[in-house]
């Protein structure tokens, strides 16, 4: 099998599994008895610990010799600690619990990226491709999930994701290609910290992931209340699942045909992000005021931008700032920001914010995506300086 579908398949199991914690973690929460301010303090937990984590585990996975072997491990401890989630009882067991399987899930990705963007260099194929095979699956589970929640208790979203964390550790173990960390003998970790920490004194490089972490975080109150919102507005949980679908159905596009021809046309990935703030803010402004179902769609949509412009722009911007030696420690530390300290203080704000302002709190959420996209121009308007 080429490299191409079997890191698809990997993507497909990641997305799989998170198509399912966004947007419905936050229901089985409340399903417990949690108020907003406790959901968002569990969901935002373990994002501001990558703060510490991110980096430990980046450090960590390069120590080995193939890239698929911390990979397995963390598919594991992935499913050790969501299906602890749902063996447990009280804040604190959940907490921590929560805090292994999110840790272990939030790991993946950057892991995963780095792994393709190399396999993707040497053999000739887009990035966006493997990569938009699993918002496919994040469509699949956003849906089948939603249908689920209208028979079944909410218990099934951890049975979901714990199933899909132990197909992700055997995928890694018997399916991924044999990447090789590094062509070289390998690094030391003391040296590996070193890179590491290079980067965090950029100050180009740093001003560059805030801008793109901001422009994600200003995610989070949707990711945690948006089902909670309109279950409130009288909108059922099948309806929030092709709602998330939709979003995901546009982003796939944009990977899938718009993300190629941007290459082509040799449209850059500072242009991309800067379309991707502007759309976060006209997108969280208008959802604040509870718009009716009908216009949920043509908002869900900017999701394209809001999103997969984000971040298929800031994965190409991360690659050009870091040295090749450093790509994992800079991809990792650029999802330790945006999916990590940046998304979790959003996080843990949100929870109060929708308790005391309820879709009012999406004004913040607008305001940081529009410091991300003002960071990003500042940051250009250096780069070309330079």
């Amino acid at each position: 099998m080429k490299s191409a579908p079997r890191m698809a398949l990997q993507y497909v199991l990641l997305f799989a599994a998170s198509g399912v914690t966004l947007p419905f973690a936050g229901l089985w929460f409340r399903e417990q008895g949690l108020s907003g301010a406790e959901i968002g303090a569990l969901l935002a937990i373990p994002m501001l610990g990558r703060v510490v984590t991110g980096p430990l585990l980046a450090v960590w996975a390069d120590g080995f010799r193939y890239r698929r072997t911390p990979i397995a491990l963390l598919g594991l401890a992935m499913a050790l600690g969501y299906g602890g989630a749902g063996l447990v009882q009280g804040f604190a067991a959940w907490a921590v619990c929560w805090f292994v399987g999110a840790t272990a899930a939030a790991a993946l990705i950057p892991l995963s990226d780095v792994m393709t963007l190399r396999v993707a260099k040497r053999e000739g194929f887009d990035f966006s491709l493997p990569r938009g095979c699993g918002s496919a699956a994040f469509v699949v589970a956003n849906i089948g999930m939603g249908a689920l929640l209208t028979r079944t208790s909410p218990d099934v979203v951890i049975i979901w994701i714990a199933t899909a964390a132990v197909l992700i550790a055997a995928t890694a173990w018997r399916v991924l290609p044999a990447e090789l960390v590094t062509d070289g003998p390998r690094v030391p970790g003391l040296e590996r910290f070193k890179g590491l920490g290079r980067l965090v004194v950029d100050p180009v490089f740093m001003a560059a992931v805030f801008a793109i972490g901001a422009v994600q975080a200003a995610h989070a109150l949707y990711y945690g209340f948006s089902a909670i919102a309109w279950k409130a507005q009288g909108i059922p949980e099948s309806m929030t699942g092709l709602l998330w679908a939709f979003s995901v159905l546009v982003e796939i596009g944009f990977m899938w045909v718009v993300e190629p021809w941007r290459r082509r046309a040799g449209i850059g990935p500072w242009l991309m992000l800067s379309i991707g703030a502007g759309a976060a803010v006209v997108r969280w402004t208008l959802m604040a005021f509870a718009p009716p179902l009908w216009a949920l769609w043509p908002l869900q949509s900017l999701h394209a931008f809001s999103f997969a412009a984000t971040y298929l722009a800031g994965v190409q911007i991360v690659e050009r700032l870091s040295p090749p030696d450093d790509l994992t420690a800079a991809q990792t530390l650029g999802s330790v920001l945006s999916a990590g300290l940046l998304i979790g203080l959003a996080t843990a704000v949100s929870g109060p914010l929708y308790d005391a302002f309820g879709l009012k709190g999406y004004l913040a959420m607008a305001g940081l995506a529009a410091s991300g996209g003002l960071a990003g121009v500042v940051v250009q308007m250096q780069l070309r300086k330079a």
